[in-house]
């Protein structure tokens, strides 16, 4: 599998593999590069963005506390579309604690904006 690094502004490509029951990487040029690659091979994750609306028809930027399993994050998105924040909601409220069970909450990030974006 070839990949992007992200955890750093190097970007490396990286190549990963499985050989003999292990999961090689290369191209990596840290230790962080090292790290990245096993996780995206065995069990890829994302922290998951997004707008949910506002009690007064206005929408907050959201974002999760923690990456969820990639397979999961249309399964996040969805759930914040039923989600309904204060109209006066402040970067830092959790609107959904421990969303779908998945050990990461759905936490406001930035200040409401009046308008919603259409749907």
């Amino acid at each position: 599998m070839k990949t992007i690094c992200i955890n750093c502004p190097m970007g490396c490509p990286l190549d990963i593999t499985e050989e003999d029951g292990k999961v090689v990487v290369r191209g990596y040029t840290c230790k962080r590069g090292l790290e990245y690659g096993i996780s995206e091979y065995t069990a890829p994750v994302r922290t998951v963005t997004t707008l949910i609306r506002t009690a007064d028809g206005g929408v907050v930027p959201v974002k999760t506390s923690a990456p969820v399993p990639k397979d999961r994050m249309f399964d996040v998105l969805q759930r914040a579309r039923e989600l309904v924040a204060p109209s006066d909601a402040d970067i830092g409220l959790v609107v959904d604690k421990d969303v779908l069970g998945l050990h990461s909450d759905i936490v406001v990030t930035g200040r409401p904006l009046p308008h919603a974006v259409n749907r």
